[in-house]
């Protein structure tokens, strides 16, 4: 069996409780327990109280606890609120005796406080990945990663990134299939490999009209297509000239860039999560060829598609 340790500091983020769900349909699906989950505070009493002002019940942690897995969560505002310094003295000891630890979100603060990411590759939520350079200049913080696994220390993007991250232990555990099946019980859309943006193209666009949120629609469903202004215009009922002063307006960007950014991140979810050849992919999501394809990668992620996929396969 598998042990997993939360570790709740006080004003913890109550989100990540929600993880423990991965592990639950997991024991669910297996038809055995093969995960024992629990809580650990600092509390003598057992109460931690989170952020939204819940209490829940946890044992105390010390020296002696142990987990195969530690989860460490994040609170709300981990530069207001440093570490407990008694956290920061457990960390170093229990994980020494555990498979993997864990920061989920914010609670990548407390590893990098404990010295547990010095020399390692790291993420956390976007707002604060700056901060933890600043402060950690031996880390490399990757700010848009949905997760990072470096040996036995594992970090993650904010909020919703977290549930990949539990599934990425999932399926280091017990395999891919039953990584997909108890994403298919929890109704996640996709799961996401660690190396996806923590962005995603539609919702930086962000468009305010339901015209051009229809034509940015029909675009994300038609990459293949040239998908010029014309096209894009008599989806939106307006002339190409209103539609790309309304678009410019509403987004920010030019079609032109937006369409782009949308055939990119498609790419790149493709690039990470299939085997198809990269001349297959550009023609999948509307780039001419696989040179087309690279100089987009390039110009959009300062990387090759070759890269990406490299760096997917070794996470």
């Amino acid at each position: 069996m598998h042990r997993i340790g939360y570790i709740l500091p006080p004003g913890f983020q109550v989100i990540a409780l929600g993880t423990q769900a991965v592990f639950e349909f997991a024991n669910l699906l297996a038809g055995e327990r093969v995960y024992a989950v629990e809580n650990f505070g600092l509390s003598a009493d057992g109460a931690v109280q989170a952020s939204v002002g819940v209490s829940v019940q946890a044992r105390p942690l010390t020296a002696r606890s142990r987990a195969d897995s530690w989860l460490v969560v994040g609170t709300v505002h981990p530069l207001a609120t440093p570490t407990p310094p008694a956290l920061l003295r457990l960390l170093p000891k229990i994980s020494a005796h555990a498979r993997r630890t864990v920061g989920l979100c914010t609670g990548g603060f407390a590893l990098a406080e404990a010295g547990l990411l010095d020399g390692r590759r790291a993420t956390t939520h976007w707002t604060f990945a700056d901060a933890l350079q600043q402060r950690h200049p031996r880390i490399q913080v990757e700010a848009d990663r949905i997760y990072i696994a470096d040996g036995a220390m594992w970090t993650s993007a904010g909020m919703t990134a977290e549930f990949d991250l539990a599934l990425a232990l999932v399926e280091q555990d017990l395999g891919e299939p039953m990584a997909r099946a108890v994403a298919h019980r929890l109704v996640m859309h996709q799961r996401r490999a660690g190396g996806q943006s923590q962005h995603s193209e539609m919702l930086k666009l962000a468009p305010k009209s339901d015209r051009i949120q229809q034509a940015l629609a029909h675009a994300r469903q038609h990459l293949k297509e040239p998908l010029g202004v014309e096209q894009l215009a008599e989806v939106a009922h307006l002339s190409p000239r209103q539609f790309s002063r309304v678009f410019t307006a509403e987004t920010g960007q030019s079609p032109a860039k937006a369409i782009e950014g949308l055939r990119l991140e498609a790419a790149r979810l493709l690039i990470e999560q299939s085997r198809h050849p990269l001349e297959t992919i550009a023609r999948e999501t509307g780039f001419r060829d696989r040179r087309h394809l690279r100089e987009a990668f390039l110009r959009g992620y300062g990387t090759a598609p070759q890269a990406v996929r490299r760096d997917s396969r070794a996470g």
